[in-house]
């Protein structure tokens, strides 16, 4: 059972994997819009990196974070908020250029395209993995809720992008609802550790 001061519901877990697997989802919309014909190697060659570099990423973040919990143990609420609401406002400020940048590539599926885009995806459950790590969460259950999560909606992107040319349209629209989804989540912390009570106090 988690501890009290870092209770995470099953339903905040599943929404932080939605909300982080917004860029792979932008990313395969508009790998499926550039390649019009997705094979099935394409669709688990994207759908399994990006799945795995999410589900590693925090699992990297949260290490790191063991390291150096102690030190700010009575401030990791306000950690959490950090992160989280950076990671939102970052993802709401480039909802515009990923899909740009996955256009740029012949076939974003192979070598070390794909490697970077997987990278480039899921930089941002690596500040996920040290929040949960600040608010002494374990890591693997939701490692895998967010590698799997990442890896459904892979596939979804890259079936909408091949069969509608102008759900490109919808990579944008996903990632800043992504980002929202992040701040409320942020914001909910705040409220449930009672940090803003000294405010209103």
């Amino acid at each position: 059972m988690l501890p009290r001061q870092a209770a995470v519901t099953i339903a905040n877990m599943i929404a932080i994997a939605v909300a982080l697997a917004m860029d792979a989802f932008a990313v395969a919309i508009a790998t499926g819009v550039r390649l019009k014909q997705v094979s099935l190697r394409q669709f688990f060659r994207l759908a399994w990196h990006f799945g795995l570099f999410q589900a590693l990423l925090p699992i990297i973040g949260w290490s790191a974070g063991l390291n150096v919990r102690a030190a700010i143990e009575r401030f990791g609420h306000w950690v959490a908020f950090g992160l989280l609401a950076y990671v939102g406002l970052h993802m709401i400020r480039e909802a515009f250029k990923l899909e740009k940048d996955a256009r740029r590539h012949k076939d974003p599926t192979r070598g070390l395209t794909l490697v970077m885009l997987s990278l480039s995806t899921s930089i941002d459950a690596l500040a996920v993995g040290l929040t949960l790590s600040m608010l002494q969460v374990s890591i693997w259950i939701p490692a895998l809720v967010i590698g799997l999560v990442a890896g459904l909606f892979t596939v979804l992107g890259l079936y909408l992008g091949k069969s509608v040319g102008s759900a490109e349209r919808l990579s944008p629209i996903a990632e800043v609802l992504g980002g929202v989804v992040l701040l409320v989540i942020a914001a909910k912390i705040l409220i449930e550790h009672r940090a803003l009570d000294v405010f209103f106090s």
